[in-house]
């Protein structure tokens, strides 16, 4: 689904547009004539009960064992400190309907005296996030936690982006937002500060598509100015041996990849880029999977496609999201797969490091994994849906439900197909799995320091790049791996 920018997007998006230049030295600290070292001086000692860690956690197994061992380890390191800090799952604490946007959270971290009355610092990383305890300690130590101070590891935006609405675009690179896998850090009294705006604007809030850098403009449009201070020793993908955190740049690591043969593609595409965009799927990443299916508004036996009989639309596609997976339920060629991935023509991926993130996820069970993005989030009442261009990975199981159940009913064809999944999910309580390795965007649509810790699964869009240069970059180099290890070992395994 392709984003629509409409009035009311802007007025929640855009703000203003800011002119001058952020000092990444000084970003964040609203007295920059108090420097950490003179801080160190009002508060030299930091328990670790004084710091309460939120391990953005998601509600799957394989996802639940990561957090769980993250916690494990950082209690480990509390032993030798003889306190430790209050550590909660996300999923866990707040089991409520974009819990993952992170503002919704804040009333209660802000209120909750029981939990969090010791607190003065507030720690939120990623389930792989790697964390010195000690380190993170010094690192508080020499802050004062009595002032309104965000830190974090800093992201810019090298251009303009859809996905952030084109904010800064006069100049996006002065805007610094955190890398949640780097951790990030916030005072008790921003907190508060936060938890009191949100109650106020809550009600305005409709779409989220990235929270890294919502959530770090929504405090600079409302508390403040406050902007985040760059916190070099906070790595990811860049580490070096000053590093307090750290996030291991690797696929995930699952045992063997799944089968090809357990996974079925369903390429949606229409009648005008038979010509342009299909031949470049057929020359590069569909080579790498031998079950799929082109689906079209029209019938072209040279590719093949399969016409759905729903008519081509400009946007929304939800009639023929509908008719793939009826189809799929029908057919004993695909209804016999594990997964049913379905994706866009102008998807770029890598189907061999696809395999090996699916080996994480157990196929007999209800299972959505994507891009996550939301709805109506903040008001509790939303949903979460998976963008359709970076791939939508369905279990064939929860394909099957949706269909026999009648869930899956297009309110007309031109719906959004990946918010109107979305919908369907939060009907039957299937949780959706965020994987940060799926992209709705363009590689420059995302800070570079972003991706160096990433081994990306997909990206999205031909427009204004050579899509073939996108996947000689990304992702060749992993197909012609894994067709090396096919010829050497006579059979299709990673």
């Amino acid at each position: 689904m392709q984003l629509r920018v409409d009035f009311a997007f802007l007025v929640i998006f855009t703000g203003a547009i800011f002119n001058t230049q952020c000092d990444d030295d000084d970003a964040g600290d609203d007295d920059a004539s108090v420097t950490p070292t003179e801080n160190a001086k009002k508060k030299t000692h930091l328990q670790a009960t004084n710091v309460t860690v939120v391990i953005i956690s998601q509600d799957n197994p394989y996802h639940v064992k990561l957090a769980i061992s993250l916690k494990r380890d950082i209690l480990k390191q509390a032993e030798k400190l003889k306190n430790s800090p209050n550590i909660e799952l996300l999923h866990e604490r707040w089991p409520m309907t974009g819990a993952w946007t992170l503002l919704p959270i804040f009333p209660d971290l802000a209120r909750n005296e029981i939990e969090f009355g010791d607190t003065d610092w507030f720690f939120f990383c990623e389930d792989k996030t790697k964390v010195n305890l000690q380190g993170l300690l010094s690192l508080l130590a020499q802050y004062d936690p009595q002032k309104l101070l965000f830190l974090g590891k800093a992201l810019h935006d090298q251009e303009a982006t859809i996905i952030h609405h084109f904010a800064f675009h006069e100049n996006p690179k002065q805007f610094a937002y955190p890398d949640f896998a780097a951790g990030f850090l916030l005072s008790k009294p921003l907190v508060k500060r936060i938890s009191e705006k949100y109650e106020e604007t809550r009600m305005k809030m409709d779409f989220s598509i990235d929270v890294k850098h919502e959530i770090a403009k929504y405090i600079l449009d409302n508390v403040d100015g406050i902007t985040m201070k760059d916190i070099k020793n906070l790595c990811a993908g860049n580490d070096h041996e000053n590093c307090i955190t750290s996030y291991p740049k690797k696929s995930p690591q699952c045992g063997p990849s799944i089968l090809d043969s357990d996974l079925f593609l369903a390429i949606k595409t229409c009648t005008k880029h038979h010509t342009d965009r299909v031949p470049f799927v057929k020359d590069t990443w569909g080579k790498m999977v031998q079950y799929k299916n082109y689906y079209s508004d029209s019938e072209d036996k040279l590719i093949p496609t399969i016409d759905l009989g729903v008519p081509n639309t400009e946007r929304g596609h939800c009639g023929k999201m509908e008719a793939i997976m009826k189809h799929a339920t029908m057919d004993s060629d695909i209804s016999n797969k594990k997964w049913l991935i379905i994706v866009d023509d102008d998807t770029i991926l890598s189907v061999p490091r696809l395999r090996s993130l699916l080996a994480c996820y157990d196929p007999s069970t209800m299972v959505a994994i994507g891009e996550r993005y939301g709805y109506g989030t903040s008001s509790g009442l939303g949903y979460d849906y998976p963008t359709g261009g970076a791939g939508m990975i369905l279990s064939m199981p929860l394909v099957k439900k949706l269909v026999s159940s009648g869930i899956a009913q297009c309110p007309s064809v031109d719906s959004p197909d990946d918010m109107m999944l979305g919908s369907w999910l939060k009907s039957q309580s299937v949780p959706l799995i965020h994987s940060h390795l799926l992209h709705q965007a363009r590689p420059d649509d995302y800070p570079s320091e972003y991706l160096s810790h990433q081994i990306p699964i997909s990206f999205h869009k031909h427009w204004m790049v050579d899509p073939y240069d996108v996947y000689r970059q990304w992702f060749k180099a992993a197909d012609d791996q894994h067709r090396k290890t096919i010829s050497q070992n006579g059979k299709d395994e990673l």
